[in-house]
């Protein structure tokens, strides 16, 4: 089975703006084996932590990009590199913070209940939302949220779920892709994350998020616990590419435009997915 991707941009007012795509990311569960680009030329550049390839894409004047992966079923895992912390405002977390994570985990049979509880913990702390102002906004540090519900995306679900994780010592990372929803036949609005953990040598994998938008927040692990299916195309927090002059941006997901002082700003995409069976054999 192949699925394929297609992420369609407007162009930008600015004709001569460029723009930064991720280019797939390999997990358990398939593996990008294809990328290209049409309305625009373009050459990769590398991000200087993690290690990951990304595309520059110089759009034809006026004209829409389109991007297009192809996605194998059936990977080799995630990269090691996804559960490398490196230290940032995106992913350090405030005294406050790691101590509530190290009481969580130290009061846990084993390693493994306490990243559940750990989990659990974060989900507690959110109510799905997509706020203008993050919890973390102007912080240099990722901060504790002591009582109360606070509204967040799944950007800063996760954001705060990896930093209780790392600072109570155990492997996650955060990975950034598309969701495609059963319901909505094979198109999306925008990107999604997700965390995976890693601990004696099992890789789990988790969506708060969605828990919370289906009104529970009785998290297990697993991915699609909302019916449908997702792509993976980057990772990690605070990256930089010295290339183009961008550091501890945030994170990397869909097409975005280079602004002229170096920051990511969003572009307006139409992302759909056509998933392509492997036929029977004769």
């Amino acid at each position: 089975m192949r699925t394929h991707v297609s992420v369609t941009v407007d162009p930008h007012e600015d004709a001569t703006r460029t723009l930064l795509v991720p280019v797939g990311l390999p997990t358990p569960h398939q593996m990008p084996v294809h990328f290209d680009v049409t309305g625009g030329r373009f050459s990769l550049t590398g991000e200087e932590t993690t290690g990951q390839i990304a595309a520059l894409v110089s759009p034809e004047p006026r004209e829409p990009v389109e991007i297009r992966y192809s996605f194998k079923e059936g990977g080799p895992g995630y990269p090691d590199a996804i559960f490398e912390p490196h230290r940032n405002r995106y992913t350090q977390a405030a005294e406050d913070l790691v101590f509530d994570a190290i009481n969580i985990s130290e009061t846990q049979p084993d390693g493994h209940a306490a990243i559940q509880a750990l989990v659990n913990a974060a989900a507690e702390k959110f109510r799905y939302a997509h706020p203008e102002v993050r919890f973390n906004d102007g912080c240099d540090e990722v901060p504790y949220l002591a009582c109360g519900l606070t509204e967040g995306s799944c950007i800063d679900i996760n954001t705060y779920l990896i930093a209780s994780l790392r600072a109570a010592g155990y492997e996650a990372g955060y990975i950034t892709g598309y969701f495609f929803p059963e319901e909505k036949s094979g198109c999306c609005e925008d990107a999604h994350c997700w965390v995976v953990t890693r601990h004696d040598g099992v890789v789990l994998e988790w969506d708060i998020a969605h828990h919370l938008k289906m009104g529970t927040r009785d998290v297990c692990c697993g991915l699609n616990p909302k019916p449908g299916d997702r792509v993976a195309v980057a990772h990690s927090m605070g990256l930089g590419f010295p290339g183009l002059g961008i550091s501890c941006e945030k994170l990397v997901s869909e097409p975005a435009w280079i602004s002229s002082d170096a920051r990511l700003e969003k572009a307006e995409v139409t992302i759909r997915r056509v998933i392509e069976k492997t036929p029977a054999a004769a």
